[in-house]
C-alpha cells in the first residue's frame, strides 16, 4: 500500500495547516489584528494565493528576511519574490494589501484641512515613506483653505541621496496653483535628523517659492522610528508663514 500524502494525518483526515488556517481566521474575527502575531496576520494575507500548503514558516521567513511587518509590506515585488515560496500572485496580494492601506490614510488627509489634521498628516508620510530602502522627495500641495490638491512623488534616488530640483518644484506648483506645499523626504537609515544639504536645500526652496507668493510650510524627514520638522527645529527662514 503507497505511503499517504505527508499533508494528511493517519487517519486520513483533512491537511493539518486547514485546522490551523481556520483558528486563525476565528481569531482574526473575534479580536482583530490585535489577536494576532506579526506573522499570524501575514499568514492569513497568503492563504488565498497559496492554499495548498502551510504557510507559517514562509510568513516567518518574510519578518526575518524584510526585518518587519511593515517592511514586509514595503518590499518591491522582485524583492518579494527573492524569497523562496513567494511567486508573483503572493507579492501581488501583499501590495495590494500595502495599497489600500495607503489609500484609507491618504484619504483621511483630504477629508479636512491639512494643518488641522497634523498627526493624519505624519501618519500617512510614515506609513509610505519611512520603510522605503532608497530616498524618495515628496511634496503636498495645498490650496488657499490648506487642502490637499496633489500629493506627488517628485524624484526617487538612491539609499542616501535623492535629487532635488528647485526650479521644477516651483514649476509644478505653479501649474498646480498651489498656495503653499508641505516637503517631505525619507531617511532609509532610519535617523531624521536632517543634513546641511537638506538644510540648504529646504532653505532655496522657500526662498524661490516666496518669491512668486507660495509659502513653505514645513519639510518633514521621515524615518523608521519619527521624524523632524525643519520648521520646529528653526530651519525654515523667520517671517515666512508657519502652521
Amino acid at each position: 500500500m503507497p505511503p499517504k500524502p505527508a499533508a494528511e494525518s493517519s487517519d486520513g483526515d483533512k491537511p493539518h495547516f486547514l485546522g490551523h488556517r481556520d483558528r486563525l481566521r476565528a481569531r482574526f474575527l473575534a479580536g482583530g489584528a490585535e489577536a494576532l502575531q506579526d506573522y499570524e496576520l501575514l499568514e492569513l494575507m497568503l492563504f488565498s494565493s497559496i492554499p495548498q500548503k502551510d504557510v507559517k514558516p514562509l510568513a516567518k521567513d518574510l519578518i526575518r528576511r524584510f526585518g518587519s511587518f511593515a517592511g514586509v509590506m514595503a518590499a518591491d515585488p522582485a524583492q518579494l519574490m527573492e524569497v523562496s515560496g513567494i511567486k508573483e500572485k503572493s507579492a501581488v496580494a501583499i501590495k495590494i494589501v500595502q495599497a489600500a492601506a495607503h489609500l484609507m490614510q491618504r484619504q483621511d488627509v483630504l477629508q479636512k484641512p491639512v494643518l488641522s489634521s497634523w498627526k493624519a498628516v505624519l501618519d500617512y508620510c510614515h506609513s509610505v515613506m519611512a520603510h522605503d530602502q532608497n530616498e524618495q522627495f515628496r511634496l503636498l500641495f495645498l490650496d488657499g483653505k490648506n487642502a490637499l490638491i496633489a500629493d506627488e512623488v517628485q524624484s526617487r534616488g538612491t539609499v542616501n541621496h535623492a535629487p532635488v530640483y528647485v526650479r521644477e518644484v516651483v514649476k509644478r506648483t505653479l501649474t498646480l496653483g498651489a498656495v503653499s506645499i508641505i516637503m517631505a523626504h525619507n531617511h532609509p537609515t532610519g535617523d531624521p535628523t536632517p543634513s546641511r544639504d537638506d538644510i540648504e536645500m529646504t532653505r532655496a526652496v522657500q526662498r524661490a517659492l516666496g518669491e512668486v507668493g507660495v509659502s513653505v510650510h514645513d519639510h518633514l524627514i521621515i524615518g523608521r522610528k519619527g521624524h523632524a520638522s525643519l520648521r520646529s527645529l528653526g530651519y525654515l527662514d523667520a517671517g515666512k508663514p508657519a502652521r
